[in-house]
């Protein structure tokens, strides 16, 4: 391949992609795509279908596939025990309006596998499933107000979604930076804030800027010294990490989890889950008394509950999770290595979604599931060098989100891996040779 000829090289590779993406653009405001992360210049590939641990585009391109449906694919695509599940239960019928027995199974599996859940409540996504938990903490506490740290993402709605984004009243809402509990301590102290939300495992899909597990671990007695709901959001970690979520890694308990995802084994859906205390001011009262009408259409529909409920199943065991993260430790041992033959200041670092950071290297950490600095700046950056990286990627079929991280599930094997690091080590090298990868533009 030529030097500097990659985006050429690509669009001549993927004609009926960029077909689609013309024609989508006429149809889909940003930039042709329905979802933000999937924004590439010049496009990302059309895809037909997808099996295991990959993905085939509509020109034919293979692609070992790290995207996994946003991380809700922890078992891979199409695998067969959730694929007979949906078919069996498709046949029966998607929606009944009423009650049904999956959804009582379905409940019960997730609160014997996280013990800090004693209720739970069904939603259409994870999103909805913070906004709900925001709800239950107001009405539960009497207070009104939202603390949040920064990076941490909950969704695109106005009370979750960066304070400095363009449209929208968050005026009960603080943002506050991680790692300092005298802060915390500080804004809780008001006695003004109904819940304290955490991303679980650390900003950005599970961890791209990771928590100090003794910061988490100070974050419970302060909530219950001031009277505040601790929410975890494990949308991403839960069933992930470990059996019981992020938070049975870390070793807390939080008032309140939401979770998404993997949950419903890749249908959409989402669920909310804590204290039985909390999650009691839902019960129907008698009139005159104020009660909070909870619907919601889509709430543990047959479809998706027999998706969940099949899923659960399988991370029962554990073995699912401990598989990912042997695949995880593994991408790191071969990577790393990589990265420094190709005279690149990085690291791969991260459990089972696996993130790249790119730039000056400050310590050398013990544990590498953690990075090599601790400034959010310099882990935060160096997205448009990651989107090429994206790009010389997806041209060698393996497809990421964004150059930024490689999410894993069990249908992934070694093999694959050697191969994503044969196209990784390849791809640096490219960018070098092309000048779109320097020390001085990673500093």
């Amino acid at each position: 391949m030529a030097v500097g000829n990659i985006v050429e090289e690509y669009i001549r590779t993927h004609p009926r992609s960029q077909r689609l993406h013309e024609q989508a653009k006429k149809s889909f405001t940003i930039n042709g795509v329905t979802h933000a992360n999937r924004i590439l210049d010049p496009f990302r590939p059309y895809i037909t279908h997808a099996k295991g641990s990959r993905k085939w585009d509509v020109d034919g391109n293979e692609y070992i596939d790290y995207v996994m449906g946003h991380g809700t694919l922890i078992l891979g695509h199409c695998h067969p025990v959730i694929v007979q599940a949906v078919q069996e239960q498709m046949a029966k019928g998607v929606h009944y309006g009423e009650n049904h027995e999956l959804e009582v199974e379905w409940a019960e599996l997730i609160e014997s596998m996280m013990p800090s859940i004693e209720r739970v409540e069904f939603c259409a996504c994870g999103q909805e499933a913070n906004m709900l938990a925001i709800r239950l903490a107001r009405m539960f506490t009497g207070r009104r107000k939202v603390l949040r740290f920064e990076e941490n993402f909950h969704g695109w709605a106005d009370e979750l979604i960066a304070l400095e984004s363009p449209g929208i009243v968050a005026d009960e809402v603080k943002v506050i930076p991680g790692h300092d509990l005298n802060w915390v301590e500080a804004e809780l102290a008001t006695k003004e804030y109904a819940i304290l939300m955490t991303e679980g495992g650390g900003a950005h899909m599970g961890g791209q800027v990771p928590w100090d597990a003794d910061f988490v671990r100070g974050l419970p007695d302060l909530t219950q010294k001031y009277g505040a709901v601790w929410l975890i959001d494990e949308v991403v970690t839960g069933f992930r990490d470990s059996l019981g979520g992020w938070q049975a890694t870390v070793g807390v308990t939080p008032d309140i989890t939401t979770l998404g995802k993997c949950v419903t084994g890749g249908l959409t859906g989402g669920a909310v889950g804590g204290r039985a205390d909390i999650f009691d001011i839902l019960k129907p009262k008698a009139p005159p008394q104020p009660s909070h009408r909870r619907s919601g259409t889509w709430n543990a529909n047959p479809l998706t509950a027999a998706a969940g409920v099949a899923a659960c199943k399988l991370y029962k065991g554990g073995e699912v999770q401990k598989k990912v993260n042997q695949l995880g430790a593994y991408l790191r041992e071969r990577g790393n290595p990589v990265l420094k033959e190709c005279g690149i200041n990085g690291r791969l670092y991260g459990r089972s979604i696996v993130h790249l950071y790119l730039g000056p290297i400050d310590y050398e950490p013990s544990d590498d599931t953690m990075p090599p600095t601790r400034d959010v700046r310099k882990l935060m950056a160096g997205a448009p060098t990651k989107a090429r990286l994206c790009l010389h990627l997806l041209h060698r079929g393996v497809a990421t989100m964004g150059g930024k991280m490689f999410i894993l599930s069990v249908a992934h094997t070694k093999e694959d891996i050697d191969q994503t690091v044969a196209a990784l080590g390849d791809s640096l090298n490219a960018m070098i040779a092309e000048g779109t990868l320097n020390q001085a533009s990673l500093g």
